[in-house]
């Protein structure tokens, strides 16, 4: 048997869900999803958020992360809003420059 289970793995991530919320995990699938997405980061170069010992392998760390409560995993609707939100901050900062210098060529002729 695994320890964690993905029982509780299931219930850290879903520990601060109010009573009648939609729960952030309810399946063994999303478990393994955001632990292997988390694991590909950690292979890509990004500091596990946990002691390491030096032979632990990136999806060991990963889960030993989202136990212990560090990890968060956020709904895919919430990051897909985040995501949307950034590019367009993104499309404004980027206008505002071109609004300037239209404004000052205006004021220049």
């Amino acid at each position: 048997m695994l320890h964690p289970s993905y029982t509780d793995l299931m219930k850290v991530v879903n520990k601060d869900v109010e009573e009648g919320e939609t729960k952030i995990v309810n399946s063994r699938y999303s478990i393994v999803l955001a632990t292997s997405k988390r694991a590909r980061q950690i292979i890509d170069g990004e500091l596990p958020m946990v002691n390491i010992k030096s032979e632990a392998k990136p999806l060991s760390l990963a889960i030993q992360e989202l136990n212990e409560g560090k990890l968060k995993i956020i709904a895919e609707s919430a990051a897909a809003e985040e995501a949307e939100q950034a590019s367009e901050d993104i499309l404004a900062e980027e206008a505002l420059p071109e609004e300037m210098v239209s404004e000052e060529a205006v004021t220049a002729e």
